[in-house]
C-alpha cells in the first residue's frame, strides 16, 4: 500500500514536515511493516516474503565472517539518514562501521554505511531501482547493492556524487561480483537464488 502525503511545515511539531511525523506515527503502529518515505511519500509494505529471506540469507553468510573480522556491523530494520530531505528508507541490510554517526536511535547517517543492500520485490522495482539509488549518492552512502532475482541480475553502484552513481557494475545471478575498497571481498552471487 502507498499513502501519498505533502511535504508542508507543520509548526506544532517544531519545524518537522506532517510527512516525517505521520511516517513516525506509521512506524510506530505498525512495526511489523517495512515503512518509509520515498519520494516524498509514505510507503508501507508487508513483510517480505521466503525467498527475499532466502536472499539476504545467503548474502548474510558471506559477509559475516568478513564483516566480523573487522569489527563492522551488520543491521537491518535501522533508516538512512541522508541530509535534510524527507525520504527515510530501510535498506534490507546495512554495513557499518562499530560505531557509526547516529541521527535519533534508528538512524544512521549514509555516508556512515561501508553498503547498503536493498533486494527487490514486486512492490519496489521502481523505488529499488531509480528512486533509492538517485537519494543515497546524494547522500553519499559509498556502496547500493541490488539483488534483483526477478530480472535475474545483481547492481553494484559506487562512487557517490550529487548526480548519481559514477560507476555501475551488473552481473547475471550466479557471477561473482566484486566488491570495491574497503572490501576485499567477491560475492557469490550463485549462492543468493
Amino acid at each position: 500500500m502507498s499513502i501519498v502525503l505533502e511535504n508542508s511545515i507543520d509548526s506544532e511539531t517544531g519545524g518537522r514536515t506532517d510527512v516525517e511525523r505521520r511516517y513516525q506515527e506509521l512506524s510506530e503502529r505498525w512495526p511489523d511493516y517495512k515503512v518509509e518515505i520515498i519520494d516524498g511519500r509514505i510507503v508501507v509494505r508487508e513483510v517480505p516474503t521466503t525467498d527475499h529471506a532466502d536472499i539476504i540469507f545467503g548474502l548474510l553468510i558471506q559477509l559475516m565472517p568478513y564483516v566480523t573480522k573487522r569489527g563492522w556491523k551488520i543491521w537491518q530494520e535501522v533508516a538512512l539518514f541522508l541530509g535534510p530531505q524527507v525520504d527515510r528508507y530501510r535498506p534490507d541490510l546495512l554495513v557499518v562501521p562499530p560505531d557509526p554517526p547516529k541521527w535519533g536511535d534508528d538512524h544512521v547517517y549514509g555516508n556512515a554505511t561501508y553498503l547498503v543492500v536493498e533486494v527487490v520485490s514486486k512492490s519496489s522495482v521502481h523505488d529499488d531501482h531509480e528512486v533509492k539509488p538517485r537519494t543515497c549518492a546524494r547522500g553519499g552512502v559509498p556502496l547500493y547493492l541490488v539483488v534483483d532475482a526477478f530480472a535475474g541480475k545483481v547492481r553494484l553502484l559506487s562512487h557517490p556524487g550529487k548526480d548519481g552513481y559514477a560507476q555501475e557494475l551488473v552481473v547475471e545471478l550466479g557471477e561473482p561480483l566484486p566488491l570495491p575498497e574497503p572490501w576485499d571481498l567477491t560475492i557469490d552471487t550463485g549462492r543468493l537464488t
